[in-house]
């Protein structure tokens, strides 16, 4: 039977977070649809850790510290409202956690521990050696296993959003087992998707399967998308692969060196160093190897990331994931060697419009986004390391709530015969297409452009050039063909759907960061190299009218902190 109260879109942290709390009353059917078994979600490679002002390390830490390092960490642009009910529900957030069983690190008096991280003025990040992501995703998947109005749509992709322009009524989902076109009917529509730094095909921390598919199918439906432009590049990925190394290696006293072997932060962030915001950290690697300081030229030069003095045994308890990545990827052992690393895409500060952060509820009556796939907006302009497993778990709790509440006071909207047939028909011509574009060829050029056009440094050129390549690529899409004619597993299929989301994706990045005439965060422009608050303290919100872009601004929710230049 294809009708549930409340449909789920992802089972990671976030949608499983939403599926539970929406479960808790019995009459309640909650289906979860993901297009990867849930465990091998995105929230699994989140290693650092998680941020609530517990006070274990050093009790003067609060929800309203946490609050303010946020609200300045994001350059101030994040809704301040938002950020104070994120940092008040965190602590809650984590006894429940360990309640379910997650393991936590451990201070030796038993409590809780908690490490350093970027952009902090205390101790706060919850973590669970450098697999935290990855326990807390088995928990929570092993919560919403135990309850029995709770169905699993595993290996299923998003197609479309059925809505009547006012209300959804469900979803449109392709079965990647069999071929198959299933339309869900659904009171309440939870989108938890995920990110789509995959965008950044050249250079990712991301899966390969972040490609925005949630947040692609909203603006296809005609959603505002806000602040799209704010893209986080971790300081430090691996050299040649650009996998992720954990903050948590300059948490736990982890030295960054460029060629000369100098700890080169001291130039740019003399009190943090190593534990500036992200976007700092970035952007002064990229500096050192502007000047010559970095090792090697080109996109193949890089910096090194020193964790020799925390010695064997701190690095086996504390970072044993990083020990081994290093190891297995780029064939060094950060007990004996150092690591070469150089930033890579990471995080997306923006998605879907969330209009009221209590709900997470969007412009679309009975449809939600939580996590990364939303924009709430608690990371602003720059996310600090530690709050997007905070933002999922809060978020993903009052979601559910919502949802669950919301489809008690409403019935299924009816398909029209247009609705019923729509996705299927479409899915039937794109396996009848023909054509010469190669879809390697095309995410391969998407993935250039990217990096090199809409990247840590833009100007107006680049993203002028990026915005139309971008657009010319949408047009070679319609001319890759489906080679793989089979039904089940066709992976060529999913390719060339995920394909579309990210073009379609892109292009609103680099349109968004074309009209921000500024630097702020994760977006940082030569040409404007100064923050603007006076004609940029607010959000962008694009929309997608036919085959056009609409932009407007939308003010930020500021409460008590008034906007500070940051220094670290």
């Amino acid at each position: 039977m294809n009708y549930y109260d409340v449909v789920v879109v992802g089972a990671g942290g976030a949608g499983l977070r939403a599926a539970i709390e929406a479960s808790l009353d019995p009459t309640i059917r909650v289906a979860v649809v993901s297009k990867v078994y849930p465990t091998r979600s995105h929230t699994g490679a989140a290693q650092g850790g998680i941020n609530a002002a517990l006070g274990n390390i050093i009790p003067d830490d609060s929800p309203a510290s946490h609050a303010f390092d946020t609200i300045k960490g994001s350059d101030f642009l994040a809704d301040q409202e938002a950020v104070f009910f994120m940092c008040e529900n965190a602590p809650e957030i984590i006894y429940e956690l360990d309640r379910w069983g997650v393991p936590f690190s451990r201070l030796p008096d038993g409590r809780i521990a908690q490490r350093p991280f970027g952009g902090a003025s205390f101790p706060r990040t919850v973590f669970s050696a450098d697999r935290t992501g990855h326990v807390i995703l088995h928990t929570l998947f092993e919560q919403a296993l135990a309850r029995e109005n709770v169905h699993f749509y595993n290996e299923y992709f998003l197609l479309d959003i059925i809505h009547d322009g006012n209300r959804v009524k469900g979803l449109a989902l392709y079965d990647i087992k069999n071929g198959e076109v299933v339309n869900l009917r659904a009171k309440a529509v939870i989108l938890a998707t995920g990110g789509f730094a995959r965008i950044y095909w050249k250079r990712s921390t991301n899966a390969i399967g972040n490609t925005g598919d949630g947040v692609a199918a909203a603006l296809r439906a005609g959603l505002s998308l806000k602040d799209m432009e704010f893209i986080q590049f971790h300081p430090t990925g691996l050299a040649k692969t650009g996998i992720l190394l954990s903050e948590a290696c300059r948490g736990e006293g982890g030295y960054l060196l460029n060629a000369l072997v100098e700890r080169f932060m001291q130039r740019y962030a003399p009190e943090k160093m190593e534990l500036a915001p992200r976007d700092m950290v970035s952007r002064a690697i990229e500096y050192e190897i502007r000047q010559g300081r970095g090792v090697g030229e080109g996109t193949s030069a890089y910096v090194y990331l020193d964790l020799r003095h925390l010695g064997e045994e701190k690095i086996k308890e504390r970072l044993p994931q990083v020990r081994q990545l290093a190891i297995d990827f780029e064939g060094v052992d950060p007990v004996k060697d150092l690591v070469p690393i150089r930033p890579t895409a990471h995080y997306c500060m923006g998605g879907i419009h969330v209009v009221n952060y209590r709900t997470s509820g969007t412009e679309l009556e009975g449809l939600y986004a939580v996590g990364e796939c939303a924009c709430v907006s608690v990371h602003g302009a720059n996310r600090l390391g530690g709050n997007s497993l905070t933002e999922i778990l809060v978020f993903g709790k009052f979601c559910g709530i919502s949802a669950r509440e919301y489809a008690k006071q409403v019935d299924w909207l009816p398909l029209t015969e247009g609705e019923e047939k729509r996705a299927k028909e479409f899915i039937e011509g794109l396996m009848k297409r023909e054509g010469t574009e190669k879809l390697a060829e095309v995410r391969r050029r998407m993935g250039d452009i990217t990096w090199e056009k809409v990247g840590i440094f833009r100007d107006e050129k680049s993203l002028k050039s990026a915005y139309e390549e971008l657009g010319e690529l949408l047009e070679r899409w319609e001319r890759i063909p489906v080679v793989d004619k089979s039904k089940v597993f066709n992976t060529n299929l999913v390719e060339l759907l995920e394909l579309r989301n990210m073009l379609e994706l892109a292009r609103v990045v680099a349109f968004s960061a074309l009209h921000r005439k500024e630097s702020r965060g994760g977006h940082s422009r030569e040409d404007y190299p100064n923050r603007d608050d006076e004609n940029f303290l607010k959000h962008t919100l694009v929309r997608q009218v036919g085959d056009r872009l609409e932009l407007e601004y939308l003010p930020v929710s500021i409460v008590k902190y008034e906007p500070a230049q940051r220094s670290y």
